[in-house]
C-alpha cells in the first residue's frame, strides 16, 4: 500500500475512533500534501510524501527542543504525541553503525577527498536512503570521515 493510501485509511479509522491527536496530524498532513500537489501540478509520489513527512518530523523535533528549552513541558508533550504519529509513516531508520558503513562506502564510490566533497556524499546518501536517517547526524558523520 502506498503512503497516501495508508494515510487515507488511517484518517478514516482515526475519525471513527475519535482519536483527536492522530486525526489532527493526518488532517494537517493531507492538507500539506494537497497544497504540494497544487504547487507541482501533478499527483504526489511516495517520495513526495516522504519529503512532506520528513519536514513535519523535523518541525516537530525542533518545536520540542524549543519548548523544552523554555520550560513548556505541556506544549512539548503535545508535539511529542504528534511526532510519534508521524514516525509511524517513516521508513525504518538506519542505526548509527549502518549509517557509518553506508557513508564510508559512499565516500569511496563518489571519490570524495575532503570536506569540499561533502555535498556529493550527502546527495548520494539522500538518493539511496531518503527518510531513513537524521540529517544532522549524517552530516556530522560525513564531515568527520572526510576530515580524517
Amino acid at each position: 500500500m502506498t503512503i497516501q493510501g495508508r494515510i487515507e485509511s488511517d484518517y478514516i479509522q482515526a475519525y471513527k475512533a475519535k482519536d483527536a491527536v492522530r486525526l489532527a496530524v493526518l488532517r494537517h498532513l493531507k492538507t500539506a500534501a494537497k497544497n504540494r500537489a497544487v504547487e507541482t501540478m501533478r499527483p504526489l509520489t511516495d517520495d513526495d510524501y516522504l519529503d512532506l513527512l520528513s519536514r513535519q518530523v523535523k518541525q516537530r523535533r525542533e518545536s520540542i527542543e524549543q519548548y523544552d528549552k523554555h520550560g513548556r513541558a505541556d506544549l512539548s508533550a503535545v508535539e511529542a504525541g504528534e511526532l510519534e504519529v508521524l514516525l509511524g509513516y517513516m521508513p525504518q531508520p538506519l542505526t548509527e553503525a549502518e549509517l557509518g558503513e553506508i557513508i564510508a562506502s559512499l565516500v569511496l564510490e563518489t571519490g570524495a577527498n575532503g570536506p569540499k566533497d561533502m555535498g556529493r556524499v550527502m546527495q548520494a546518501l539522500t538518493l539511496g536512503y531518503k527518510g531513513r536517517f537524521d540529517g544532522k547526524k549524517a552530516s556530522e558523520a560525513v564531515r568527520s570521515i572526510l576530515s580524517s
